[in-house]
């Protein structure tokens, strides 16, 4: 490497054999001498990717590249060669760059976190979608649905949940009515205690506790069969055959779901106040005949049926973002997880949202 007439020329062999060699070679010239001369490579004999790689580093990718794509310097495969080497060491960060501020760390962190958020609620709406259609579609083709996989995703997602449902929402009763008594207790409105077990079961916890239940059971399900079917490219094959999977394995699902909540909802209303009715009997001496005559008096129609109308939208819900969550997998048992535990945390997060924004337009109109 010489400079003549103001003219960087490089010859000689630039090997991986002569690495040590070029590296002394290459120290021994200024870089601020050399930056803005034009580069002359009619000399150069051999060079493969670790000399081109010095060289580039030495007077710039950008340089190496356009004096290597000048016409007649170089033969097309040593030209093809220094542009390969080019193009990828542009895309590196320069060495020394500064470490970014916290400050403009936490903003950028901030904005890529709301970008995945945006980004995840328009594929969610397009699935949503997607799925909308397909059922509009099948609705009117009895020969179509798919009566097996329904009757089997009714059974694992309804029956099967029934005892846990059912369960739960007689402990979770229980305990509102003990902790209720307790504070009422003070006020000497201990009878208002049915009130606010039938009230709150009704209204909030039947359908709720029901649905958080079933995000975490059935959503991870759907989510860890779907995305099984996908590493094993069983979805490929159900595509390769003509088949349509959002009708084949997201229909059945979510029509399933859509039976089972209220159906779990219902049970779970009936069993928190039942919980709480035991606590009265045991711990206020209400009876269950005077239980069932103060709700009857004083709970109105209205608060089960909007308790039982929100039912299958959480349903529905819970249902596409487990199987959107199992179509996004990867191909690996990792992915499986990650999208497993993603179905299940977004299934919640979007109960639980629903159901507050439910909660504010059923209290402004009155309902």
């Amino acid at each position: 490497m010489t400079v003549e007439a103001g003219t960087l020329r490089v010859a000689g062999d630039w090997l991986l054999s002569h690495y040590r060699a070029l590296t002394s070679v290459a120290s021994s010239v200024s870089v601020q001498e050399i930056s803005r001369l034009p580069v002359d490579l009619s000399r150069l004999d051999r060079i493969d990717t670790a000399g081109a790689s010095q060289l580039a580093s030495l007077v710039g990718p950008d340089r190496l590249l356009e004096a290597a794509s000048a016409p007649g310097e170089l033969p097309r495969e040593k030209s093809a060669l220094i542009a390969a080497v080019c193009e990828a060491m542009k895309d590196q960060p320069p060495p020394g760059r500064a470490t970014p501020s916290l400050l403009w760390s936490f903003i950028t962190g901030t904005g890529q976190k709301v970008e995945s958020i945006f980004r995840l609620l328009w594929i969610l709406v397009g699935f949503i979608g997607q799925t909308l259609a397909t059922l509009v579609w099948n609705l009117p083709r009895p020969g179509r649905w798919r009566m097996t996989p329904f009757v089997a995703a009714v059974h694992d997602t309804g029956l099967n949940a029934l005892p846990i449902v059912a369960l739960l929402t007689f402990l979770v009763g229980a305990v509102v009515a003990f902790l209720g008594a307790t504070v009422l207790e003070s006020f000497g409105a201990t009878i208002y205690t049915v009130n606010l077990v039938a009230f709150s079961f009704l209204r909030e916890f039947g359908v709720l506790l029901a649905a958080i239940l079933l995000a975490g059971r059935t959503a991870s399900a759907f989510t860890a069969h779907i995305g099984a079917m996908k590493v094993n490219e069983e979805l490929d094959a159900i595509r390769t055959l003509g088949l349509n999977p959002i009708e084949l394995l997201v229909l059945p699902r979510v029509m399933a779901m859509m039976v089972s909540l209220p159906i779990l909802t219902f049970v779970g209303m009936i069993s928190g106040i039942v919980g709480g009715a035991v606590v009265c009997a045991l711990v206020l001496d209400i009876s269950p005949i005077q239980f069932m005559a103060i709700a009857e008096r004083d709970i109105a129609l209205k608060h089960f049926l909007v308790g039982l109308v929100k039912a299958p939208v959480f349903a529905f819900l819970i249902a596409v973002i487990g199987c959107l969550e199992g179509f996004k997998v990867e191909g690996s048992a990792q992915s499986v997880g990650e999208h497993t535990t993603a179905s299940v945390v977004q299934s919640i997060f979007m109960v639980i949202l629903l159901d507050s924004i439910a909660a504010l337009f059923f209290m402004e109109m009155g309902w």
